[in-house]
């Protein structure tokens, strides 16, 4: 193999590709990435049984040819590299990467021994970048880091015709997004997804492409997501999400609008007195919402905020640290809490004008906590 690239996308196209490598590989073989020169471009690909990734660049192709090399080692030198060129050549049992007066040498791995990746599945249907990216920010802000409960760590996706709906859970809150997108057919699926890998793909995205999603409702073991010639597969997580559609209100008797930074701001302030896994008190009286926090032996903070408020008096406690998180994945300036009862989960959803209607395109539920009057 010799090949010619240009420096910074191969900086950029190895960073991409081993991501996916593990820090600890389940087998030796698995901390390698394939490069291929063929017909004027040099591919990559990386893979660890679970997730897959491929992506291509430009290249002066001299000699085709394929290779493996440790991933993470290239990615170091790569991201080093001094010069606009960089060169590629294999001798042997080698590679030589050169670089203006840079020259680097990598032993090559048994190309022989590394699994093949998974098919990519069918082309399911494709939407705009952004969407997608705000979509899995929002969704993904109750993923739970409980590896032993594997489901609770994934991101269900559910295909409905031209709407997609992306639920996580932790037990203690619920985040739900939805968006339009322009499917190949229509059809009605889910699918269980990695947190980690959506959240991956949404932070290196091409926002000027499309991403189009790839599933086989025939075969559904593998989901894969394409963007600016970057192309993802993942294994879904076997196992039943929780049902957790119950958990919405048909009617919430109390609603309450407020400016979203402002909230943020106030929350943040508040919660400096408030010891570790301790709630901040939300008390809704009248049009008005006094946030307090601390014990009468301890440190306290209160601060009151004017809000339009509809329904009787009620007084919640929440964990701030997820309520900081619900409300900063709203893209809306204004936030409305929709309530029952002071122990029953809470809904949040962002309007763009103070006298709006909500938006449902985000749904954060959130359990609140006991308190101590």
């Amino acid at each position: 193999m010799k090949v010619e690239v240009n420096s910074q996308a191969l900086a950029d196209a190895v960073a991409w590709t081993t991501r996916v490598i593990d820090a600890r590989p389940a087998t030796p073989i698995l901390a390698g990435i394939r490069l291929e020169a063929i017909d004027g471009t040099l591919q990559l690909s990386a893979f660890n049984y679970a997730i897959s990734a491929r992506h291509h660049i430009e290249a002066g192709v001299d000699e085709t040819g394929s290779v493996l090399v440790l991933g993470k080692l290239l990615a170091d030198i790569t991201k080093s590299l001094p010069a606009a060129k960089t060169y590629l050549s294999t001798d042997g049992s080698t590679m030589t990467i050169t670089s203006g007066k840079s020259t680097f040498t990598m032993q090559l791995m048994p190309e022989s021994e590394y699994p093949d990746l998974p098919v990519v599945p069918t082309k399911l249907g494709q939407v705009d970048s952004p969407t997608f990216a705000q979509a899995v920010n929002q969704a993904s802000v109750a993923v739970s880091r409980e590896e032993n409960r594997p489901v609770l760590t994934g991101i269900r996706v559910q295909f409905q015709g031209d709407k997609v709906i992306m639920s996580s859970t932790d037990r203690f809150r619920l985040a739900r997004s939805s968006f339009t997108w322009t499917p190949d057919a229509t059809i009605s699926t889910t699918a269980l997804v990695r947190g980690s890998l959506l959240r991956d793909m949404a932070r290196s995205l091409d926002e000027h492409q499309n991403v189009t999603i790839d599933f086989d409702a025939d075969n559904p073991s593998l989901l894969g997501f394409e963007n600016a010639g970057r192309v993802s597969t993942s294994q879904l997580i076997d196992g039943e999400f929780p049902a957790v559609d119950r958990l919405y209100a048909d009617e919430y008797p109390i609603h309450a609008v407020i400016n979203k930074q402002a909230l943020i701001d106030a929350i943040k302030r508040v919660s400096l007195v408030a010891e570790r896994n301790a709630p901040i008190r939300m008390v809704f009286s009248g049009q008005e919402l006094t946030l307090s926090a601390g014990t009468a032996d301890e440190a306290q903070a209160k601060e009151i905020l004017d809000i339009d408020m509809d329904g009787e008096d009620i007084t919640v406690a929440f964990n701030p640290s997820y309520l900081v998180d619900g409300l900063s994945a709203i893209s809306e300036p204004f936030v409305r809490m929709k309530m029952t009862t002071a122990v029953k989960p809470v809904e949040f959803n962002g309007q763009q004008e103070a006298d709006s209607d909500e938006s449902m395109d985000y749904r954060y539920l959130l359990v609140p906590m006991r308190f101590n009057n």
